[in-house]
């Protein structure tokens, strides 16, 4: 129901762990590299466990808890980052509006279109509401 209420066409499969990743410590590092994304980033937790870091106003970090049966939507523009916990294992189901783009825009992006439109809607409307489900 989620994916046909906000669009979302493109979903696979990511598995993470040592074992079934190729890279694994180097994309670990490239996930905990804040960044941005040009589009909202969905993540639903199917198995194990992680952290999403966000910023808050005061550019302070705010760590986000996901675990299977978690649903996380970050907006396009939001300065984020991933890790794992100490179970250094999650099985997320990746969503996408339109075909997948995964390419993350490294801290500074304070000219990327995505983050100006990220800070002027946080500026006038306090935020982007998300429908609960």
């Amino acid at each position: 129901m989620i994916r046909q209420a906000r669009g979302y066409s493109y979903m696979d499969l990511l598995d993470l762990c040592p074992e079934k990743v190729e890279n694994y410590e180097q994309k670990l590092k490239n996930f905990y590299t804040e960044h941005i994304h040009a589009d909202e980033e969905i993540r639903y937790c199917l198995e194990g466990s992680g952290y999403f870091d966000v910023r808050d106003k005061a550019d302070r970090w705010i760590r986000i808890l996901i675990k299977a049966g978690d649903l996380i939507v970050l907006p396009a523009g939001i300065y984020h980052r991933f890790t794992l916990d100490t179970s250094n294992y999650i099985k997320l189901m990746r969503l996408f509006v339109g075909e997948p783009v995964w390419t993350p825009f490294n801290r500074p992006q304070e000219d990327h279109p995505a983050r100006k439109e990220y800070i002027k809607s946080v500026i006038e409307k306090g935020g982007l509401p998300v429908k609960a489900h």
